[in-house]
């Protein structure tokens, strides 16, 4: 559980390094970390010394660099990593501003936004019948995840290309067409031919491999999924959407995404946050 909140708040955190320069021809000179920024001191029992508990409680690694009354009334003002977060002033409830931002509750370690949020997608995705879905499913699936693709986009393509590692971790992959040029794109119209063919999940690999895909055109639900995907939430391909709403994020390993629904199922709930967004094309 406080695994998937850490990924949320992998903004706030202080774990990543860069690579330093390498030195130039002649130099011999030792290159110093840059130094971490002093972690606030508060005093027990006070709305700072609180903010600064609800942020570790939910990333221990983080590092408090400064709390201050925020605008909203009866909330702390956090820094954390050059990022700013919202704690109340009680530590219960802990807000990440800006695009894609959530609120936490600490006390439960969930993420409240994302659970209203999984609660939309899911009455969403159950618009469209898995009839109208490209589906790659083991013998025996343990899961079943919907996973928003583009066929020229190259982690789709990744992913695409380890679809024998999801099955083998008995996830069920259920694609859903969403080109990211638009209706009426040449990746719509490949998507078109795709999901007109008598063999789709031939079809779809084909065109993810780069090779022709024969033209055809039937009557699709590609519209309609397109309009999903946008209502969703979606901002790049791939997006992967566990079956209780959860947005897990763009690319995921295999073996990521396994425990990552394990974790999800213990838990009983989708408020988990979504993996790290660089790996969505688009």
């Amino acid at each position: 559980m406080k695994s998937l909140l850490f990924v949320a708040l992998g903004a706030l955190s202080l774990s990543a390094c860069a690579q330093s320069p390498a030195p130039q021809a002649g130099e011999n000179k030792a290159v110093s970390a840059p130094a971490r920024p002093a972690a606030v001191q508060a005093k027990a029992g006070t709305p700072d010394a609180r903010a600064v508990e609800a942020v570790r409680a939910l990333s221990p690694q983080s590092v408090v660099e400064q709390v201050r009354a925020a605008p909203l009334p009866g909330f702390r003002e956090v820094v954390v990593g050059g990022q700013i977060a919202y704690v109340s002033d009680d530590g219960r409830y802990l807000f990440l501003p800006g695009q894609g931002g959530a609120l936490f509750d600490t006390s439960t370690q969930s993420n409240l936004t994302e659970a209203s949020l999984a609660t939309q997608r899911k009455r969403l995705l159950e618009t469209v019948p898995t009839s109208e879905r490209i589906v790659f499913a083991p013998p025996n699936p343990k899961y079943r995840v919907a996973v928003f693709t583009d066929v020229s986009c190259g982690y789709c393509q990744k992913l695409h290309s380890e679809i024998a590692d999801y099955n083998g971790q008995g996830i069920t992959i259920e694609y859903l067409a969403f080109p990211r040029a638009g209706l009426g794109s040449p990746d719509y119209r490949t998507m078109v031919s795709v999901w007109c063919s008598p063999d789709r999940r031939k079809a779809l690999t084909d065109a993810k491999n780069g090779r022709p895909v024969p033209p055809r055109t039937c009557k699709t639900t590609i519209n309609q999924q397109y309009d999903v995907g946008q209502r969703a939430g979606l901002t790049g391909t791939p997006m992967i959407v566990a079956e209780d709403g959860t947005q897990i994020g763009g690319y995921v390993p295999a073996a990521r995404l396994r425990q990552i629904l394990d974790e999800l199922a213990a838990r009983g709930t989708s408020a988990a946050p979504q993996e790290p967004a660089a790996p969505a094309a688009g």
